[in-house]
C-alpha cells in the first residue's frame, strides 16, 4: 500500500470519529477528530464483536438532528462471529437503515481479500498486500447481484448526492491489518463540502 495515493480531504474539512476505538481508527485514517457539533462529517466506528453502544446511538441521533453526513465503519471483523453483512443489518435496525456501497470478498481460506464496488462492479483487490483495482469476475457479479440491486434502488430513491445531504448512510468494512476499507472511507469523505 506504500505506492497508493489516498484521496485527500480539504484542509478545512472537520470530521468527528465516534465509537469505542475512535482514536485508533482516526489515527489509522490520518484524521484529527473534532467535536460532532463542529464537524462537516462523521464516522461512527462499530465493532463487529460488540455492536453500537448506547453512547454511539445517542451521538447518532444528534448527528441526525444536525444533518451531519455520516459513515458507519464496521471494524474488528477478523475473528468475529458476526460478519460485515450481519453487523450492517444489526446497526441498521438500531440506528437508521444503512446502504452497502461495497461488499467484502473472501479467499478460499476465509480471509477477507477484496472489496467489490456495487455501483461499478470494480474490485479493490488486497490479496497481494497492495490495493489493486480491477474488473470483477463473472462469478463475483452473480454473487453480489441482489445486494447490487438493493444498493442501486437506494441510489435511485435518494439520489446521487444522498450521502452528502445526510439522507443515506454508507456502511464500510475496515480491516486495518490489510488496509481494506481505508481508501473507500477517505474517498467518501473527500466528496463532502466543508462547512467551515
Amino acid at each position: 500500500m506504500s505506492n497508493l495515493i489516498f484521496p485527500s480531504l480539504a484542509p478545512e474539512m472537520k470530521v468527528a470519529v465516534i465509537g469505542a476505538e475512535s482514536e485508533s481508527v482516526a489515527k489509522f485514517l490520518g484524521l484529527h477528530s473534532v467535536n460532532l457539533a463542529d464537524s462537516d462529517g462523521a464516522i461512527f466506528v462499530i465493532s463487529a464483536k460488540n455492536g453500537p453502544t448506547a453512547t454511539d446511538v445517542q451521538d447518532w441521533f444528534l448527528a441526525r438532528e444536525l444533518y451531519i453526513p455520516s459513515i458507519v465503519v464496521i471494524n474488528n471483523l477478523l475473528g468475529s462471529e458476526i460478519d460485515f453483512d450481519d453487523m450492517v443489518a444489526i446497526a441498521g435496525r438500531i440506528l437508521d437503515p444503512l446502504v452497502n456501497p461495497w461488499l467484502i470478498l473472501h479467499a478460499d481460506d476465509g480471509n477477507p481479500t477484496a472489496l467489490i464496488n456495487l455501483e461499478t462492479l470494480q474490485l479493490a483487490d488486497h490479496s497481494n498486500g497492495d490495493r489493486v483495482l480491477r474488473d470483477s469476475d463473472s462469478e463475483h457479479k452473480i454473487l453480489v447481484f441482489e445486494f447490487r440491486k438493493e444498493y442501486l434502488e437506494a441510489l435511485e430513491e435518494f439520489g446521487e448526492s444522498s450521502f452528502q445531504e445526510a439522507l443515506t448512510f454508507p456502511a464500510i468494512p475496515l480491516i486495518e491489518e490489510s488496509g481494506i476499507g481505508k481508501y473507500e472511507i477517505l474517498e467518501l469523505l473527500s466528496k463532502l463540502p466543508s462547512l467551515s
